[in-house]
């Protein structure tokens, strides 16, 4: 019994030690951490801190903004200035005095199919009817026209006759003089640009398109640059693609000013605009660029009606030049005929006439309208326009 006891005693002694032990450790509360320590701080050598007195700044070297590496981020933007868009540079044309004279190799490539056909056949020793029948085919196949053909071949007839031996240069001479005759050297080819009364000129340039009228009006303005004239373009034709923009160039190259308007536009609306414009700039002549769509269309020989009439009430046109490729023979005859029913047509512009084309064509075209040649066209070179010269004319088709 009193073993039990001494056990139970032991027990409680055991569980009351623990007891504490657990009760102890609970209430003992940890250690505060140390305190951190602090680090030493350097002032930079230049900058005084707050409330202290500034300290002697020293020479130390320093980076610029742009050494710097920035944190990331966009890149700065770089503006670039608009690159600088040059004025083109100014042509300055030839002159125009003697230029036919000038191009006469071009011109005489015509010479074949009249002047030394004809030569040739009035070299014959005999001249009998089948001779004078080839010189009338060969006059005819140069587009000189069957009227004009007949007074030529009765007139030489009667001068061979009378003649008698004909020498080259005899046959030369009178073919020459049978030609200037047939032509005309006594009729007034000057372009009308320049009216007593007002300014500016005002010409208005008419054709078929595929002529070469837009490149004739531009190479017009040429000559007239060339003989000291100011020039004003109308781009009227707006109904065919980037005729203005090849206008606008011609016209740039010269320093003439060109009026345009919207694509398929009112040309008559141009037409007046660009009088308008060349009145105000005080130039010399404004050249007024037309549509040239087939000359069967009723509703274009409307138009140039039209824009004849819109034109004259700024004032009278000057000029009216008809543009005729000379390769065309006849059928630009027939252009011819319709275009002077609409306007008033003062003069005709041959282009083409290098090569090619029939010299015959300057005489039949000039019987049909009533009206002179003016000027030819004999080549693509920006100078290839010049004023027509009968006699340049004749020495070039008939040779020296």
């Amino acid at each position: 019994m009193e073993t039990v006891i001494l056990a139970v005693v032991i027990a409680v002694v055991v569980l009351g030690a623990l007891g504490g032990l657990i009760v102890g450790s609970r209430r003992r509360k940890p250690l505060p951490p140390p305190p951190p320590t602090t680090p030493d701080i350097t002032a930079p050598p230049a900058e005084p801190h707050v409330g202290d007195e500034a300290e002697t700044p020293r020479d130390e070297p320093r980076r610029t903004i742009e050494e710097v590496d920035l944190p990331g981020g966009p890149a700065p933007v770089v503006v670039e200035e608009p690159p600088t868009v040059e004025a083109p540079e100014i042509e300055i044309p030839e002159p125009t005095a003697g230029r036919l004279v000038r191009l006469r190799a071009r011109l005489s490539r015509s010479q074949n199919a009249l002047g030394q056909g004809l030569l040739t056949l009035l070299s014959r020793e005999h001249l009998d009817e089948d001779t004078w029948e080839e010189i009338e085919d060969t006059l005819l196949t140069a587009d000189v026209g069957v009227q004009p053909t007949q007074e030529l071949v009765e007139r030489l007839r009667e001068r061979v006759k009378v003649l008698g031996t004909r020498t080259p240069e005899e046959l030369r001479g009178l073919l020459r003089e049978e030609l200037l005759k047939l032509i005309g050297t006594d009729v007034d080819r000057t372009v009308k640009t320049e009216p007593e009364d007002r300014k500016p000129g005002i010409v208005m340039v008419v054709g078929v398109n595929g002529t070469g009228k837009t490149t004739t009006t531009g190479k017009l303005a040429r000559v007239l640059v060339a003989d000291g004239r100011t020039v004003v373009l109308g781009a009227a034709d707006t109904f065919r693609a980037a005729a203005a923009d090849q206008l606008q160039t011609w016209g740039e190259r010269v320093g003439a000013y060109t009026v345009r308007g919207p694509e398929a536009g009112d040309p008559a609306s141009v037409a007046f605009d660009a009088v308008k414009e060349g009145k105000e700039m005080g130039v010399d002549v404004v050249l007024i660029d037309t549509a040239g769509r087939l000359h069967t269309k009723t509703g274009l020989m409307d138009e140039l009606g039209k824009v004849k009439r819109v034109v004259e009430k700024h004032a009278p046109l000057d000029e009216v030049l008809l543009v005729l490729d000379a390769t065309t023979g006849q059928n630009g005859l027939v252009q011819a005929r319709v275009f002077a029913e609409v306007v008033d047509i003062t003069g005709i512009v041959l282009t083409k006439l290098d090569g090619t084309a029939k010299g015959g064509i300057v005489v039949a075209v000039q019987r049909e309208l009533g009206v002179p040649v003016k000027l030819v066209g004999l080549g693509e070179g920006a100078d290839d326009l010049a004023p027509f010269e009968p006699e340049a004319f004749v020495d070039a088709l008939i040779g020296e």
